[in-house]
């Protein structure tokens, strides 16, 4: 066995052959210098070592300093809980439209089934991986698209756009008639079994396309298999209703006569002359230029649905929206990187909450633009944008996100963020069109750039 070959297999640190150096005994030495034990770093050392990091870093003079008052706020009742599964997407959605749902029946709580919604989203994502898989049959497994479809076939996560996809295909229900489960509330183990099983039907489709088959016997062979996932989903989540009957007390404690609906009769009942194609995606990404209308590749749920797509803004333009949105009663879809400076207990989002600079003696300098170019940040969560605190100028000061973490989680589920904090940590804002300029509707018309679906921002 050769020497190289012994290193390797001992698991011992090879020095790069290159431009590259490794660090010498000189090097090291000078590093172990500078670490210079005074009694602060004593201290600190110790109490680093034995308690959580953000319990030494949260500032004490900030505390207090926000409160949960607001000059204007949505209508809004009840808060929602997504449980353990990556649905605030969905969740976030239908929030927006909850009001309205409370307001045309006259009560004073309402909720609509997100796990009807998710079993679709899961089958429609099942359907759209296995045709990629179809699509790029002919590349091999190093291929980057190849690469990127089976590295999750389906998951959780969602925006906007896949609610609007599926609304617009298969309506939407009220919670009655489709219950959560254990498993649309604790998703991991269900989605990680649809996963192994999508991948091994990826690879006997490839066979199939490979191996000269024709269009027709993938495609039948293709509805067998959505068969298999349909079954899969409907022992963890149960089978969607076609129909359903559904009444209720309103206000008033008057029970309704019960009606017949469909999902997409309730749908159209509840939302009248709505349309969801009204509503316009609004982004702030310092990376790429503003003013223009960019698209993402392939990302979606429905092989028939739109593209996530999106206006890039300056964050001024896109408050100046929100603003008009929330005085007009109207929640917002809206998405956020929740978990850089949120104090939860408190129920409060600031720039200043935590001072890690103070607690390490190292400072922390990346902005907006070069957090999301280092995956260091991006929209992890999202929430309804409900309230805004204005000056007499009427400039934002702070906001409010109507969370789905259920109740106990922040402000009696509420989140409030200071406006810095909208600043550097808010992403994505989806507005109906009729609070937005025509300029950025222009744009919003226009040809889109597409976006590869693995870049940083996504």
């Amino acid at each position: 066995m050769s020497k190289l070959k012994w290193l390797m297999l001992a698991g011992l640190a090879l020095p790069f052959i290159g431009t590259a150096q490794s660090i010498d005994q000189q090097q090291l030495e000078t590093i172990r210098s500078g670490y210079v034990k005074d009694n602060y770093t004593v201290g600190m050392e110790n109490a680093l070592s034995s308690n959580p990091i953000t319990k030494l870093a949260w500032s004490r003079d900030n505390e207090g300093t926000t409160d949960h008052y607001f000059t204007y706020r949505v209508d809004v009742s009840g808060i929602t809980d997504q449980k353990a599964s990556g649905r605030c997407w969905l969740f976030t959605s239908l929030n927006v439209f909850r009001p309205m749902a409370m307001q045309h029946f006259n009560t004073s709580s309402f909720e609509f089934s997100q796990n009807y919604l998710y079993f679709w989203d899961l089958f429609e994502k099942s359907n759209l991986f296995l045709n990629n898989i179809v699509a790029t049959a002919d590349r091999g497994f190093d291929d980057e698209k190849v690469r990127w479809y089976l590295s999750s076939p389906v998951d959780d996560g969602g925006q906007w756009i896949n609610f609007v996809n599926l609304a617009n295909k298969y309506g939407m229900v009220p919670k009655e008639a489709m219950e959560e489960t254990y498993s649309s509330e604790n998703t991991a183990w269900m989605t990680k079994l649809i996963k192994r099983k999508l991948r091994e039907q990826a690879l006997e489709l490839r066979d199939m396309k490979n191996g000269g088959k024709n269009d027709k016997q993938i495609e039948a062979r293709k509805v067998e298999m959505l068969g298999v996932i349909y079954r899969m989903l409907a022992l963890n989540l149960g089978e969607p209703p076609v129909e359903f009957e559904y009444r209720y007390k309103d206000k008033d404690n008057k029970l309704a006569d019960t009606k017949t609906y469909t999902p997409q009769s309730f749908m159209k009942e509840v939302l009248g002359d709505i349309q969801l194609s009204d509503y316009v995606m609004l982004m702030n990404d310092p990376t790429r230029p503003y003013w223009k209308h960019y698209e993402v590749e392939n990302y979606r749920n429905v092989q028939e649905g739109e593209n996530w797509h999106y206006v890039n803004l300056p964050n001024d333009v896109i408050k100046q929206f929100c603003i008009e949105s929330i005085k007009n009663n109207e929640a917002m879809y809206a998405s956020c990187d929740v978990g850089k400076q949120l104090r939860k207990d408190f129920g409060v989002l600031d720039v200043d909450n935590f001072n890690y600079e103070a607690v390490y003696n190292v400072p922390f300098n990346m902005n907006k633009a070069q957090r999301i170019e280092t995956k260091d940040s991006g929209s992890s969560h999202g929430m309804a944008l409900i309230a805004v605190e204005v000056d007499k100028d009427e400039k934002p000061l702070k906001w409010q996100f109507e969370n789905s973490w259920g109740a106990a989680a922040g402000e009696k589920g509420y989140l409030t963020f200071t406006d810095r904090w909208f600043d550097e940590y808010m992403f994505r804002i989806v507005v109906n069109k009729k609070y937005i300029s025509p300029k950025v509707l222009d744009i919003y018309g226009q040809k889109s750039e597409m976006l590869p679906p693995w870049d940083p921002m996504f």
